[in-house]
């Protein structure tokens, strides 16, 4: 028995990145994806905060003493940009959800206004924070 040889069927190709130009709504899709991984990981460092808290005095001064350092402060820095931020953007997919904002200039407008809005709620949390303390 000889089988016929298969051909490909004439198809169009899926687009892939290199064919579309890069967009602010793209780069808060991917914002959104890498903030959500940050929160991930940041959870896990206040859980560790929360062990050493129960772990007695030693364990909590220890974790007190990092988290103040320049480097935990950095840390929690970006983990409370990557909370408003994440925020931000679910907000954004809540207005999506909703039906409305999906002509092309308001999507560019709300996803610019994500980042603004999350760079200075942050600063502006951070400022509050500081200032109280």
């Amino acid at each position: 028995m000889i089988l016929a040889e298969v051909k490909p069927a004439a198809r169009p190709l899926s687009p892939h990145l290199q064919i579309y130009r890069w967009s602010w709504t793209m780069a808060m899709s991917v914002a959104h994806r890498v903030t959500g991984t940050g929160l991930y990981l940041g959870t896990v460092l206040i859980a560790a905060w929360l062990v050493a808290a129960a772990s007695g005095p030693a364990a909590f001064d220890t974790a007190q003493w990092i988290a103040g350092s320049f480097l935990g402060r950095l840390v929690l820095f970006l983990y409370s940009f990557s909370l408003i931020h994440h925020m931000c953007g679910g907000l954004r997919h809540f207005v999506w959800d909703m039906g409305k904002g999906y002509e092309p200039q308001t999507r560019m407008n709300m996803a610019k206004f994500t980042l603004v809005a999350s760079v200075s709620l942050t600063v502006l949390v951070w400022i509050v924070a500081l200032v109280l303390r």
